[in-house]
C-alpha cells in the first residue's frame, strides 16, 4: 500500500462515496415508511436485476472518458440494438443468437464511425455522438411505427432475463464478468495505462509514441459493443422493445460514471468507483420510492446527481494535476 493511500486525507477522498452510501442503506432500512421492504431479498434482487443495464452503460461510458471524450451516443445504441433484436426475431424469423450477433457487430460499427469521426477530422465527440444519438433515435421511431414489439421474441431470452441465480438475477453475473475484464484492459494493460495517458495529456501521450488516435478510436468501438449487449439485456428484462430513445438509460449511467470518478482513484474514471456510484444512486431512488416519493423524484435525483459528481470529479482531476 502506497503511502498516498495511507494519508488519512487520501482515503477520505477514496471512499467517501462507499460510506456515504453504506449511510444511505442504513437510513432507509430503519426508516418507518421504507424499513418493512427496503432489505428484503425480492426488493434487492428487483433493485439490482434493473439497475443491470445502467451499470453495463455506465461501465462502456468509462472507457471513452478515460481518455478524455464523451460518447453520448450509447443509450441510442443500446435501444437500437434492443429493438434490432426483436425486430430481427419477430418480423424476420431470424434465429436469437444470430439477433445477437448482428447487434453487436451493429452496435461496433456505430462506435467505430464515431471514433472515426472525432479522431481522424477532428470533430468534437459530444457534437458528433449527440448528433448520433439523433439519428438512432429517428431509425428507431421509423423502424418500430411509435409501436411496441411485443410478440415473437425468443421465450429463452426473456426466461434469461427474469431467472435468478443464488437469488441474485442472471443479468447481474454479466455485468460482473464485463466489469471483471474492464477493470484488467484498463488497470493491469498497456492499453488501459495508455488510455489514461491520453486523458491526461493527448499532447505528451503522442509526443512519448501512443498511437492516441488509434486507441480513442478502439474505445468508442469497446463503448458501442457494450452498449449493444445492454441493449440485449433490456430485451431480455423486459420482454419487449419500444421507440425510446435510449436517455432513460444514459443519463443515470452518465451520472453512476461522474459520481465513480469521485471514489476509490478520486479524478479518475475506473472500474469500481462507477459500480458504487451505480449503487448509490439505485439504493437512493429506490430507497425514496418506498419512502413514498412521487415519480419526478427519481429524474430529479438523477440531475442532481450528475451535476454534483461533474462538478465534483472535474474538482478532483484538477486537484490531482496540481498535485502531480
Amino acid at each position: 500500500m502506497t503511502q498516498s493511500r495511507l494519508n488519512p486525507r487520501a482515503l477520505a477522498e477514496s471512499y467517501a462515496l462507499l460510506a456515504l452510501l453504506v449511510v444511505l442503506g442504513a437510513f432507509f432500512a430503519v426508516l418507518p415508511s421504507s424499513r418493512d421492504v427496503f432489505l428484503s431479498m425480492p426488493n434487492l434482487s428487483v433493485l439490482l436485476g434493473n439497475q443491470a443495464t445502467v451499470a453495463l452503460l455506465a461501465l462502456a461510458a468509462i472507457i471513452p472518458l478515460v481518455s478524455g471524450y464523451f460518447d453520448f451516443s450509447l443509450g441510442a445504441n443500446a435501444a437500437t440494438a434492443t429493438v434490432l433484436c426483436a425486430g430481427l426475431m419477430s418480423r424476420h424469423g431470424v434465429p436469437l443468437a444470430l439477433a445477437c450477433v448482428l447487434c453487436v457487430l451493429l452496435g461496433a460499427v456505430i462506435g467505430l464511425v464515431n471514433g472515426v469521426l472525432v479522431t481522424r477530422y477532428r470533430l468534437s465527440s459530444f457534437v458528433t455522438t449527440l448528433a448520433a444519438a439523433t439519428l438512432l433515435g429517428g431509425i428507431i421511431q421509423w423502424y418500430t411505427g411509435g409501436q411496441t414489439i411485443l410478440a415473437g421474441i425468443s421465450p429463452g431470452l426473456v426466461r434469461f432475463g427474469s431467472a435468478t441465480l443464488f437469488g441474485i438475477p442472471r443479468v447481474v453475473y454479466v455485468v460482473l464478468l464485463v466489469a471483471a475484464l474492464l477493470w484488467y484492459l484498463l488497470a493491469q494493460t498497456p492499453y488501459g495505462r495508455s488510455l489514461y495517458a491520453i486523458g491526461a495529456n493527448p499532447r505528451a501521450a503522442t509526443l512519448v509514441g501512443i498511437r492516441s488516435d488509434r486507441y480513442v478510436t478502439v474505445s468508442f468501438v469497446l463503448a458501442g459493443t457494450i452498449a449493444a449487449v445492454v441493449g440485449i439485456l433490456q430485451l431480455a428484462r423486459t420482454g419487449s422493445a419500444t421507440a425510446d430513445s435510449g436517455t432513460s438509460l444514459l443519463f443515470p449511467a452518465l451520472a453512476a460514471a461522474f459520481l465513480g470518478a469521485t471514489a476509490v482513484r478520486p479524478g479518475f474514471f475506473n472500474v469500481i468507483g462507477t459500480l458504487i456510484g451505480v449503487l448509490f444512486v439505485s439504493v437512493a431512488v429506490s430507497g425514496l420510492t418506498l419512502a413514498g416519493a412521487q415519480a419526478w423524484v427519481s429524474p430529479v435525483f438523477n440531475g442532481a446527481a450528475l451535476l454534483a459528481a461533474v462538478g465534483l470529479s472535474t474538482y478532483l482531476g484538477r486537484h490531482r494535476g496540481r498535485a502531480g
